[in-house]
């Protein structure tokens, strides 16, 4: 496997699979997405207990298209070499696409990213993210009643399953592992597949910021009363897809695996000088999203409203506080550093610097897009002015953190054995 499979290619697998193994395997819709495109799910086993990967979550993470696939013809063959491959105790539910109106705004992210050359430039030139309200596992918190939402929340009440594994990558950094509660077991085969695959695990990460953290890149979501939850400040989590299975007893892993790797991720040093880092890095993340705020601004006129457009209704949300908001997120890890009372390492501060270039990148990227399609005598001369930025953004990214690609084939291994772990260890407390 030298590259990823776009959604049809995942849902051609999954038919054959079907035919291949009849006794085993089933494909059903389960839901409807805005635009009319169907939610599929394959089930493989027919055992009393549950296990429910979701896939595709997000459009701009592909990588769950091809574990989905490995996964399920892992256990399609019934090995029983453990319980979870027993399917007359387990059954594997496996959502072949949340998001299928979101990949399709990402249709050629595939193809960028395979072949001998693999760049942030070409990557972010296809990659299509949603506003928060519009992304399938988060839009209950944001008050959305997205149809792709109650696919999955009514797939959760049918089945409920004992652990919900939601498949994930992210553009730079290591791998790690956010549970909504405690699996103690996990850490150890999660290290080992990772150091066997070469990608570093990631400690510490923007995306579970203030999470307990029991073991290297293994995160815990606080109690409900915690007062520092998420990065991004939500205090409504409990309302996403990630906590349903929680009604019934089961837990979530959301599986994280790189497309690009640093070294840098697992590096647990004191940095010598966070406050000063920290206070860069957040100059950096408002700076330059304000530049493509204001190429925004000069663009705005003639491209297609928000309510059209998608990629326009994300540009709107970023400039709209984002950007502002993220750096704002690191001023409580800024004074503890300056008052000695903090201990960032070099990890630390690295998932900091990829997040601090991610978002004005990702906003870049929409943007070309939509100046490249534009017929506004205007839009060609923004055209180049942004992509300058863009192009140097890419380089300064890959260059500043040593960027170096991990093979499809590895992240899809490391994030099957760490589904199969999870897996394993949530059955072991069951039983």
């Amino acid at each position: 496997m030298d590259r990823y499979p776009t959604v049809a290619e995942v849902t051609d697998a999954a038919r054959r699979l079907v035919t291949r193994f009849p006794g085993a395997c089933r494909l059903r819709r389960i839901g409807t997405s805005r635009a009319g495109r169907p939610i599929l799910m394959l089930s493989v086993g027919h055992g009393p207990r549950h296990a429910l990967v979701v896939s595709r979550p997000h459009p701009d993470e592909p990588v769950g298209g091809a574990t989905a696939l490995a996964l399920a013809e892992r256990v399609a063959h019934g090995d029983r070499l453990s319980a979870t491959t027993d399917l007359s105790l387990v059954t594997w539910d496996i959502i072949l696409c949340l998001d299928p109106d979101g990949a399709a705004l990402s249709e050629g992210i595939e193809a960028a990213t395979a072949g001998p050359d693999h760049t942030l430039d070409d990557y972010y030139r296809t990659a299509y993210r949603p506003v928060a309200a519009e992304q399938p596992e988060w839009a209950p918190i944001e008050g959305r009643q997205l149809p792709e939402s109650r696919a999955l929340l009514d797939v959760i009440e049918e089945l409920r399953p004992f652990v919900q594994c939601s498949l994930h990558n992210v553009e730079a950094g290591g791998s790690w592992v956010q549970l909504t509660r405690a699996l103690p077991g996990l850490a150890t085969p999660f290290r080992r597949s990772a150091e066997e695959v070469d990608i570093p695990v990631q400690h510490g990460t923007y995306d579970a910021l203030y999470w307990e953290n029991p073991s290297p890149g293994i995160h815990v979501l606080p109690p409900p009363d915690s007062t520092a939850r998420l990065a991004s400040g939500s205090e409504n989590i409990g309302l996403s897809t990630w906590c349903a299975p929680s009604r019934y007893g089961g837990v979530t892993a959301i599986v994280e695996v790189p497309m690009w790797a640093t070294d840098t991720a697992d590096d647990v040093s004191p940095h010598p000088d966070p406050a000063r880092v920290l206070s860069d890095l957040a100059g950096l993340v408002r700076d330059d999203g304000h530049r493509v705020t204001a190429l925004l601004d000069r663009a705005r006129d003639f491209l297609p409203p928000a309510e059209e457009s998608a990629p326009r209704r994300v540009l709107e949300w970023m400039a709209g506080g984002l950007y502002d908001l993220v750096a704002d997120s690191w001023q409580p890890l800024a004074r503890q550093a300056a008052e000695a009372s903090g201990h960032l390492t070099t990890a630390h501060v690295s998932a900091l610097d990829i997040v601090a270039r991610r978002q004005p990148l990702r906003a870049a990227g929409l943007l070309l897009r939509l100046l490249d399609a534009a017929r506004d005598t205007a839009a060609p001369a923004l055209y180049r002015d942004l992509n300058a930025l863009f192009t140097t953004w890419c380089t300064d990214f890959e260059k500043a953190l040593r960027l170096r690609w991990v093979p499809v084939a590895d992240q899809v291994t490391h994030q099957t054995r760490t589904i199969m772990a999870t897996t394993e260890t949530a059955l072991k407390t069951l039983t």
